[in-house]
């Protein structure tokens, strides 16, 4: 197969969807892959390292989407990629398709088969290909809400973990998947108290024995969650419907009556977003103010540390690259999981929680393929 790695475009967008040891597998097992110039750069991966791994390194992103059987990248393609499209091309990448109608558009009428890294599961029902990026955004979001709590940032002026005699901030994190545990993970180790608030009562429970008791697990209805937003210097959204659109959680009377000061991290922003006066940002212009509530919703957070993130991530992409290589689109019939994965195919949307997000009919990939 020939694979196409173009450099991404999205604002800010630093991370590559095949490191150069991804290359070399590919090469040898008899594929072809065609890099464009600079894709690996800004991740600390020079050309020359693809060049040496046996890839064709390539001027432009046109001549990549025009060669390429299959399109490896690492953020859903943006509008000046669109003229790109055509009839049997597999784009391999993260979609989020349920809140971009448009791109949906794109894929259908061009025919394009889009599988999205965020909608495969594994054996055990897990999402392996969104947990290493829900990872790194999950410890991101105390970074960056501690940076933004300062006062030259629009914060209140409080130090996460405080200092003696001073008490720490009060962090409530919604949602205790990945995002969720990480998070709490990091905010605790800074030294803040952490409410974490989920809807699964089991899941409640192993949190506070992975925490030993030391964060405070609510759960999740409206009264707790606007409770609990009230008094909180910094909210971190990490609630997740795979495929679908994030449920809007935190309310905007509920902002209006967080503190001055407060600050919002939306790491659900890539799927619409769990707090509603969330809108999504990048990271040129990342935040804005409502109510007095500073917002930070920048929809690839992993871009800003990406040779960490391209690692974490190609780690658990490459093996379904290479299954697509080796096998085609027939990879997905043995693999129930994999068949997850496919989120449109010959101009049918095979997703279920984007059919049901944009309202369109849905078709299974195994009545299709």
């Amino acid at each position: 197969m020939l694979i196409g790695v173009p450099k991404e475009v999205k604002d800010h967008e630093s991370r590559v969807g095949i490191v150069p040891a991804g290359v070399k597998a590919l090469v040898d097992a008899g594929h072809k892959v065609l890099v464009q110039a600079g894709a690996g750069e800004l991740s600390s991966m020079p050309d020359s390292e693809f060049k040496h791994a046996g890839a064709e390194i390539v001027s432009s992103a046109a001549e990549v989407w025009s060669r390429a059987e299959m399109i490896v990248k690492v953020k859903e393609p943006i509008e000046s990629e669109f003229p790109m499209f055509r009839d049997g091309l597999l784009i391999f990448t993260y979609l989020h398709l349920a809140p971009l109608p448009k791109l949906t558009d794109q894929l259908l009428s061009k025919n394009v088969t889009g599988i999205a890294y965020e909608t495969i599961r594994d054996k055990h029902n897990r999402l392996p290909l969104l947990t290493p990026m829900s990872e790194v955004a999950g410890r991101m979001s105390v970074q960056v809400g501690a940076s933004y709590l300062e006062k030259e940032r629009g914060g209140r002026g409080v130090l996460l973990g405080g200092v003696p005699g001073v008490p720490p901030a009060q962090v409530c994190v919604i949602g205790g998947g990945i995002v969720g545990t990480n998070a709490a993970k990091i905010a605790l180790g800074m030294g803040a108290l952490v409410t974490l608030i989920d809807l699964n009562l089991d899941r409640l429970r192993e949190l506070d024995d992975i925490f030993n008791g030391r964060v405070y697990t609510v759960s999740s209805n409206s009264y707790n969650i606007a409770k609990a937003v009230k008094h909180a210097d910094l909210v971190i959204g990490g609630v997740l419907i795979p495929g679908a659109a994030a449920p809007k959680l935190v309310t905007k009377a509920m902002v209006k009556d967080m503190k001055p000061g407060a600050v919002i991290v939306d790491v659900a922003i890539d799927q619409g977003g769990c707090i509603e006066t969330a809108h999504p940002t990048t990271h040129s212009n990342p935040s804005f103010v409502v109510d007095g509530v500073v917002h930070y919703c920048v929809t690839n957070m992993p871009a800003a540390v990406p040779h960490t993130s391209t690692l974490a991530l190609t780690n658990a992409t490459f093996p379904y690259v290479m299954k697509l290589a080796q096998h085609g689109l027939a990879a997905v019939k043995s693999d129930p999981g994999f068949s997850d994965g496919v989120n449109t195919y010959h101009g049918h949307v095979t997703c279920a929680g984007v059919a049901q997000s944009q309202n369109r009919p849905l078709k299974s990939v195994a009545e299709l393929l």
